[in-house]
């Protein structure tokens, strides 16, 4: 029987060394995988391309990277809430490409169908078309000009689910599956840490978010902050 189960993240992320790509699943601080990115702190992996919606806060997520360095080029499509983030930005010490969010999803999503390349409208005439190929298209009997989008390239995929087996099936919960399920796919290696790792036949197969097939390894996560990124209330 498959089983794709490993001890920890650190196991988990064996392999992953200096100047790779890796995408990081979770939309601002909500589902994001947090042992994981613990442990890349840890490992101390230097010159990474992290491929993410965002950079996550100053002192949490993706956030931990920028502050120890570890980050060098950054594809997000929101990147609003990190001061040390900007701070690099401006700096020039921190290579960043902003990407549509549409865009970011669909190049993730791409390269989990195995699909090298995509035309969209998105970004034609902005900076985003800078250096891209676009191409005129005809479609449905209109003539227009497409922006030529290339799908990921990842030698790791992290992400962070709800629930999972040991053969690497995926449940994730709610707002959480966000950029997480088609990270999982896109991966060379796909690391998915579970707050709950259940017995092949646990899951309901009808519930299952992303097939096993595209996991590679499975922890049990431990301790989860689950920090919110802004809290806002009304006022009495």
């Amino acid at each position: 029987m498959i089983n794709r189960v490993v001890k920890n993240a650190e196991e988990a992320l064996e392999g992953l060394t200096d100047n790779m790509t890796l995408m990081v699943g979770g939309f601002g601080l909500c589902g994001i995988p947090e042992n994981s990115i613990a442990a890349l702190v840890k490992k101390g992996v230097k010159g990474l391309t992290c491929i993410s919606n965002n950079a996550g806060v100053d002192n949490f997520g993706l956030g931990l990277l920028l502050q120890t360095k570890q980050i060098k080029k950054m594809i997000s499509s929101y990147v609003g809430e990190n001061a040390e983030f900007e701070r690099q930005m401006l700096s020039g010490e921190l290579e960043v490409e902003l990407v549509p969010q549409g865009t970011l999803a669909t190049r993730c999503m791409m390269a989990g169908y195995g699909i090298p390349f995509f035309p969209t409208p998105a970004g034609v005439g902005t900076e985003v078309a800078i250096g891209k190929e676009t191409k005129m298209i005809t479609f449905n009997g209109e003539t227009k000009e497409y922006l030529i989008e290339k799908a990921f390239e990842a030698d790791f995929a992290i992400v962070k689910a709800w629930k999972g087996d040991t053969a690497g099936n995926l449940i994730f919960k709610s707002t959480a599956r966000n950029f997480n399920q088609p990270m999982s796919m896109a991966g060379k290696i796909t690391v998915a840490e579970v707050e709950e790792l259940v017995e092949v036949g646990e899951l309901n197969p009808d519930h299952i978010h992303t097939p096993g097939i595209y996991v590679h390894r499975i922890f049990k996560g431990e301790n989860y902050e689950k920090r919110i990124e802004q809290v806002t209330v009304r006022k009495k």
